[in-house]
């Protein structure tokens, strides 16, 4: 039988496999069609690839084209369905090979530096200098949206995924206070069960419960140990108590969602918390968005507050466009998107209906909700309060990321699965990860 990492190693055999190939038949369409962005007559009309689709998330999207026609250019709208983004990167690779690559691509996090690996993605350096990006972004943003030196994507905003909203109504009514630790955490939900209430909306779609896992992590250890464990992979750091504690502390919360937990889209889940199904849910800070645009004021219907034990930390994850190259022929449509986006008026705009905060440093959180203003200003905080998310690919590259999911999707839904199961699994996993590492470096 062939055992997981075996499947791991083999997975990521083939992945490279094909970078090579895809890598080889680029350089030679490359020589053969580039063209003198002088030359060209500027198409005005853009193709965006992204997996947008909520009610919030499209209204988001409506924004930015509707800036963008401003500008004289056509948004033509690709938005692929499925959350984390997982069916639009399927899709994309499938479009790269065909040869039929969108003109603009949400892309985020490690995946911005494997596309600009092979080439594909247009240096947006002319545009950050007259805009002096280096000077208005965080520096964590400016890092992310660079790759050897140069400006590959146009970052949008910054979602925390470490957040706890709490459904006010039911707070309310059984006289509760937002959670500050565990402790008070394992209180709040024993108090609303007994009431009848279901402690935390969840689904057991892998990404969301391993969203919910690194909440944990962070929780009970800091920005340092996330690193460690998810951008690090230090097979080490699998067997500390601290990472034993948090996988306990997951099938714990398990008794506090539906039972059984469906596998259900963060949409729906977001449903049954504003139905008041469920008093809690513990996520990314669209879901803010969501419900803002379902007819649920912040501070009113509901609040958040971060996950207990996280409150000085923000565990993060960065909406971006990049732009690939094609035969060059909308460079100037290009590069007025990605100017567009950075601008002061588009992020205060686009991030209030996202759920999400700006990129730039200058940003006035006196136009910011409360849930806003407290991400923006832990973000603003630096990087020793910042953890860059596994699950929305800010810590490791796709089929790591994939990999670690699923062991941890697993040890969710088979109780028969022991702490010590998984992280023998993980820590052999990040052993073979390393291993590929070397050989490919």
């Amino acid at each position: 039988m062939i055992s997981l990492t075996e499947h791991v190693a083999a997975f990521r055999l083939a992945w490279g496999l094909v970078r090579v190939v895809v890598s080889g038949v680029l350089i030679l369409l490359y020589g053969m069609t580039r063209v003198d962005a002088g030359t060209v007559q500027a198409d005005t009309t853009l193709q965006v690839l992204h997996w947008w689709t909520s009610a919030s998330e499209r209204k988001a999207a409506t924004l930015l084209a509707s800036r963008l026609a401003d500008e004289g250019v056509a948004w033509r709208d690709v938005g692929i369905p499925g959350g984390a983004g997982i069916g639009a990167g399927k899709v994309l690779k499938s479009r790269v090979l065909a040869n039929d690559a969108p003109e603009v691509t949400q892309i985020i996090g490690v995946s911005i530096r494997e596309w600009a690996d092979l080439g594909f993605l247009l240096e947006l350096d002319k545009v950050a200098t007259a805009n002096k990006w280096s000077n208005s972004f965080f520096p964590t943003i400016q890092t992310l949206i660079q790759h050897r030196k140069h400006v590959v994507a146009a970052p949008l905003g910054i979602h925390r995924i470490n957040t706890l909203f709490y459904n006010r109504k039911l707070f309310n009514s059984l006289k509760l206070s937002p959670p500050e630790s565990w402790d008070e955490l394992v209180l709040l939900a024993a108090r609303l069960k007994a009431a009848g209430v279901i402690p935390l909306a969840q689904s057991s779609e892998p990404w969301q419960v391993a969203t919910l896992f690194e909440n944990l992590i962070l929780a009970e250890s800091g920005p340092d140990y996330h690193r460690e464990l998810f951008v690090k992979q230090n097979a080490q750091a699998v067997f500390d108590k601290r990472f034993t504690q948090a996988l306990e502390r997951l099938r714990l919360m398990k008794n506090w969602m539906n039972n059984p937990v469906d596998e259900r889209p963060w949409t729906d889940v977001v449903r049954q918390f504003s139905k008041n199904e469920a008093a809690m849910m513990i996520t990314g800070d669209w879901v803010k968005g969501e419900l803002n645009e379902l007819g649920f004021a912040t501070d009113e219907a509901f609040s958040c507050t971060p996950m207990p034990g996280t409150g000085k930390y923000h565990l993060y994850s960065v909406d971006t466009l990049s732009m690939f190259t094609n035969d060059y022929s909308r460079v100037l449509a290009q590069e007025k998107l990605a100017r567009l986006v950075a601008t002061p008026a588009v992020q205060a705009d686009y991030n209030a209906v996202k759920g999400s905060v700006s990129v730039r440093r200058d940003a006035d959180p006196a136009r910011m909700d409360s849930c806003a203003r407290a991400s923006w200003h832990a973000f603003a905080q630096g990087a020793a309060t910042q953890a860059p998310s596994l699950v929305h690919r800010m810590a490791t590259d796709e089929s790591s990321k994939d990999a670690i999911i699923a062991v941890i999707h697993r040890y969710f839904i088979d109780a028969t699965v022991t702490p010590a199961d998984t992280q023998a699994r993980l820590a052999a996993m990040f052993k073979t990860f390393g291993s590929n590492k070397k050989q490919n470096p």
